[in-house]
């Protein structure tokens, strides 16, 4: 499935000659005309290129002090880092690992040998309060986890995943809660305790959150519920050899000064002739601008003419994500027949995988704190956050010693984010906001993984949603 139908097909290089833009003429002394991009992670960046590539004279405006957007980078022991933002891919993410190909970057598998540590509350667990289990399958009620999987794939199987707001009987699904399907239709306590700890895992967010339409689209979009739950072929089954980050900073190293950084956007104002974009430095006139923001960032900019649809609407939400790493001297619990992975009921981890880098010595857990949790832990100081994630540890991992180290990564609260994996649609959204999620305004585009009708919410929806612009607009023009 692509979002649009330029995505499997090579641009044909064309030049632009003068010809109207929404009516109106380019200038004809560029060979492409200008372009301003807001946002310098993946979409943003991947549009600067392609525009830049036909000719455009392209000006990227980033707010944050860095390029990478959801992709981050941190440095978990000296001259190590390891992704703070989206980490995995499989093989059908072929637009990024193209990208990588070209970019000269490799992928690293997953770690996944070896038993799995779960704290659920059954009656399996130890002492301890936890259960080591051969692979990923929960100490839980086989059959209530198999009727839950099999309503979601009966749910996924029925959206359209081109357009969810067409699926056959949408004004229901999009009127329901997550939480509230799970309620009519989950009757065993396993299949309600494991729900919200699967859903968190996928889409980073509360049942509460999202509608069932935006959920089986989301599954339907990262290439159903197999593959977007697998690691060993699946979508979690790689991660980019010294961090995810890597990618748009080999992007915007071929941009140069053409990416600015620290410079937020305020307006957007549209005139007859071309498009100005305001931030609190100046301002930058093009024919054209590209909005690569997350929708609730892009829908706190003042457009003038303003928008005929919001690019957010009133239930939607931050995706409910905060990553933890924790550092040890090396990957200590394969010594003990573990594969790093864990569930645990309780949090703030909700689950954790082995992310050690495989160049160098150290090991490191990743824990993931989604949903409802995360604005709990968000709200602990770090001191206390470093003291929840290390005391589970300590129970799920008892022969471990101390961390090293303990990083967090809010992504509920960061003001350039506002939420990751993606925004999460609620009741209400899907209907509205869907038929414009890709329509231009005037000379305004809009690219992000959240216009991604493909691999919505991963970094293959980004780069995809910037390839389906620079199509857009040569398409115009």
């Amino acid at each position: 499935m692509n979002d649009h139908p330029f995505n499997d097909h090579p641009f044909n290089g064309r030049q632009l000659d003068g010809r109207q833009l929404d009516g109106r003429q380019f200038d004809a002394h560029r060979p492409g005309g200008t372009a301003v991009v807001v946002g310098a992670g993946l979409a943003g960046l991947t549009t600067a290129t392609g525009l830049a590539a036909h000719g455009f004279d392209v000006t990227v405006l980033e707010a944050r002090d860095r390029v990478g957007g959801r992709t981050h980078g941190i440095e978990a022991a000296p001259g190590v880092l390891v992704d703070a933002g989206a980490a995995y891919l499989g093989d059908r993410h072929t637009e990024l690992l193209s990208m990588m190909d070209e970019l000269g970057l490799k992928t690293t598998p997953t770690t996944m040998s070896g038993a799995s540590r779960f704290a659920l509350g059954s009656g399996n667990e130890s002492s301890a309060g936890a259960t080591t289990r051969d692979g990923r399958f929960p100490p839980l009620d086989g059959v209530a986890l198999g009727d839950l999987f099999d309503r979601l794939s009966e749910l996924t199987a029925a959206v359209r995943p081109e357009a969810p707001w067409l699926t056959p009987d949408a004004e229901r699904l999009d009127a329901l809660t997550a939480a509230e399907w799970a309620e009519q239709h989950l009757t065993h306590p396993d299949a309600r305790l494991f729900f919200p700890l699967f859903l968190g895992e996928m889409t980073a967010a509360d049942p509460a959150d999202i509608s069932v339409l935006h959920l089986a689209f989301y599954l339907r979009s990262g290439g159903g519920l197999r593959y977007l739950n697998a690691f060993a072929g699946g979508a979690q089954q790689d991660r980019i050899s010294g961090g995810a980050h890597q990618v748009c900073e080999r992007l915007a190293e071929r941009l140069g000064d053409r990416v600015r950084l620290g410079e937020p956007v305020r307006t957007v104002h549209q005139d007859a002739d071309a498009v100005t974009v305001h931030t609190d430095r100046g301002e930058h006139r093009a024919d054209v601008a590209v909005m690569a923001l997350p929708p609730l960032l892009a829908d706190a900019i003042d457009y003038r003419p303003g928008l005929p649809v919001r690019r957010a609407g009133e239930r939607t939400a931050r995706g409910c994500a905060v990553k933890v790493h924790l550092v040890y001297p090396a990957p200590l619990w394969r010594d003990h027949g573990l594969s790093g992975w864990s569930v645990n009921a309780r949090g703030p981890l909700l689950s954790t995988v082995d992310d050690s880098p495989a160049e160098a010595g150290i090991g490191v857990l990743t824990g993931f704190v989604t949903g409802a949790e995360a604005h709990r832990f968000a709200a602990l100081t770090p001191q206390q956050q470093r003291a929840a994630a290390v005391g589970q540890a300590a129970q799920l991992f008892p022969m471990l010693p101390e961390p090293t180290a303990c990083h967090v990564t809010d992504w509920l609260n960061d003001p350039y984010s506002q939420g990751c994996y993606a925004a999460l649609l609620g009741p209400g959204d899907w209907p509205r906001l869907g038929p414009a999620l890709t329509a231009p305004h005037h000379r305004v585009h809009w690219a992000g993984t959240e216009t991604s009708t493909a691999y919505f919410g991963l970094m293959e929806g980004a780069i995809r949603s910037g390839h389906r612009v620079v199509a857009d607009i040569l398409a115009r023009v």
